[in-house]
């Protein structure tokens, strides 16, 4: 067995609380952070009496995210009861969707570092009611609970176990979380529980056809955490096998501090959680009219918007995946195009300038104060040869955001940043240049031609960045190679 090589099946369940103001089945608040079981009523709490009431936005947010992965929509859906005993669940059971999932079959294209693509099989993705939530640190010896987040709209989403290795499932993971930001469905917060991972995991040896034993890890609070937790747990299980023992079918969570597993609770027998058909809420039916409806109101998805962007504008796989990461910044470069035809320019602006400065100032882009038509306007500016680029990201830009109302052009006349390219200018700094570095000039005739960026650095530096680059970079080689 030592000697033997082992492979991973893994199949992860992602919960998703729906964006909605109001719970899956009554009209109680689902705002984040309000104080311990001021969310709640008579309905969420499970009151003898009360009558539970399907909310449409969730219904048609759970479609978005079904319509976006190729499922197959099922047209009539049924809810059901899935009855067990826990402290977080105030009626004692909890209303999900059990034989007639909203969205069946489907598929998440992935992409890993390595460039591979996979394509990852969904089982379903159904519609349920979130739990409350224990609280275990706040009293010295009692467990305290909060049911505001009860009744909280979810969608799980299950895939098939072709999940190998913890980078597959940690770009998983991410494809998921990107895709709920678009579709404006959930924000995707791991850390603040709006999106849960758990990962159903087993090895057995390469080429088995016998699936091994399935151990099941919980309280991955980030996605590098379902990486890490994953990656470990198979070196776990392969290490038990080799040295002769079996592996348990349990229930672990994941201790970050550390990186390792730990156990939480044993999987003796199958949970018996005695579904039943929920006698209170009609089917839900779903027509072509209801599914055009929410169609019409999708965006455009990531994988679209990466073939856009690297088919039809030129861009690489890299800059493409950067822009799509984020929602606004694709919304901004395609806005940016309505004015500029240079692709990679505009990417550049979004990718690497305006990202940069949003991050120093910790601000997101919707609170950026400049229009993509003055970057496409600074952006005119370097490809006629007024303004040199490294003027522009380091000049022009930081004095335009002080005065976002002003365009490019007049500030570059306010403040002379236009370039000279006035040959007598660039040839006398050149011939200064050239006369302090008599050895450089020497080392360059000798065939060290890496030096001439050297040289016009310094042009650059002492004409304050006037100077226009090309033609001093042409002088340059002139006077050298004379």
């Amino acid at each position: 067995m030592k000697s033997m090589e082992f492979e991973a099946v893994i199949g992860l369940e992602i919960h998703i609380q729906l964006l909605t103001k109001s719970k899956a089945f009554s009209k109680d608040s689902t705002e984040y952070g309000a104080l311990p079981n001021t969310q709640v009523s008579p309905i969420s709490l499970g009151h003898p009496g009360t009558l539970p009431k399907h909310n449409n936005e969730a219904i048609s947010m759970a479609m978005k995210m079904g319509l976006a992965l190729d499922c197959d929509i099922t047209r009539i859906n049924r809810y059901s009861r899935k009855n067990y005993f826990y402290a977080d669940l105030p009626k004692g059971y909890q209303i999900t969707q059990f034989d007639t999932p909203l969205c069946t079959n489907g598929i998440v294209p992935i992409r890993l570092k390595s460039g591979e693509e996979k394509e990852i099989r969904l089982t379903r993705i159904h519609m349920e009611e979130d739990t409350g939530k224990s609280m275990h640190d706040q009293d010295l010896t009692d467990t305290l609970v909060d049911y505001n987040r009860a009744g909280t709209p979810l969608i799980e989403v299950v895939t098939e176990p072709d999940i190998k290795t913890g980078e597959e499932a940690y770009a998983f993971v991410s494809e998921i979380r990107r895709l709920v930001r678009y579709l404006e469905i959930c924000d995707g917060n791991m850390e603040e529980g709006s999106l849960r991972c758990d990962a159903n995991i087993s090895v057995m040896p390469k080429g088995s056809n016998v699936f091994g034993t399935k151990v099941e890890v919980k309280n991955m609070n980030s996605i590098s955490n379902v990486r890490r937790a994953i990656d470990f747990e198979i070196q776990r299980q392969i290490k038990i096998i080799q040295d002769g023992g079996k592996v348990s079918g349990e229930t672990r969570g994941f201790n970050g501090l550390n990186g390792s597993t730990f156990s939480m609770r044993k999987k003796e027998e199958v949970n018996d959680y005695r579904y039943f058909p929920e006698p209170d809420l009609p089917p839900t039916i779903i027509t072509d009219k209801i599914i055009n409806e929410v169609k019409s109101k999708m965006p455009d998805l990531p994988r679209h918007l990466f073939k856009r962007f690297t088919s039809e504008y030129g861009l690489s796989e890299y800059d493409a995946n950067v822009l799509i990461d984020d929602k606004l910044s694709a919304k901004y470069f395609q806005e940016l195009l309505n004015h500029t035809n240079n692709f990679k320019a505009a990417s550049n602006w979004v990718s690497v300038t305006i990202r940069g400065y949003l991050n120093e100032n910790a601000l997101h882009l919707s609170s950026f104060p400049l229009k993509p038509i003055q970057i496409a306007e600074i952006i005119k500016l370097i490809d006629n040869g007024t303004i040199n680029h490294s003027i522009a990201s380091q000049k022009l830009f930081p004095a335009i955001l002080e005065s976002p109302s002003a365009s490019p052009k007049e500030i570059v006349e306010k403040l002379n940043l236009g370039t000279n390219s006035d040959t007598s200018f660039i040839e006398e700094i050149a011939n200064i240049v050239l006369s302090e570095f008599p050895e450089k000039v020497k080392e360059y005739k000798n065939g060290k031609k890496g030096l001439l960026g050297m040289f016009v650095g310094e042009v650059m530096k002492r004409s304050r960045g006037k100077a226009d680059p090309k033609m001093a970079n042409q002088i340059i080689q002139e006077k050298l190679n004379s």
